[in-house]
């Protein structure tokens, strides 16, 4: 399971944040995730609440935003939003596609105190 991994990043990430800007608690943390990212949102949930006991962030609330995934069409040349890596493009119809979003995971922002 990777996503106890990725809450172990995010712990690192919560701890270096408040030793730099001097904060105690996190209330809520987001997190930007890719529709491609391949992550298990219970399971991270899951393991942030695990992760997070005795961190800034215990007891904090972790939103998850879903980011599309997105892809660059070599027919029409336009980037357009994709529900699977091997749709069609919704604008043309063409099949020759480059993903190129959506695989990604990133701390957007944290409420502190």
């Amino acid at each position: 399971m990777h996503e106890m991994s990725l809450a172990e990043g995010m712990r690192e990430i919560v701890v270096e944040q408040a030793q730099r800007h001097g904060f105690s608690h996190v209330r809520i943390l987001r997190v930007e995730i890719g529709r491609f990212a391949g992550v298990e949102k219970d399971a991270l949930a899951f393991c942030f609440d695990v992760v997070m006991r005795g961190s800034p962030a215990e007891s904090a609330v972790l939103e998850m935003i879903d980011l599309p995934g997105r892809a660059q069409c070599f027919d029409c040349l336009q980037e357009v939003d994709i529900v699977d890596r091997l749709d069609p493009c919704p604008l043309c119809g063409g099949n020759r596609l480059l993903p190129v979003g959506g695989d990604e995971m990133r701390i957007k922002d944290m409420e502190v105190s």
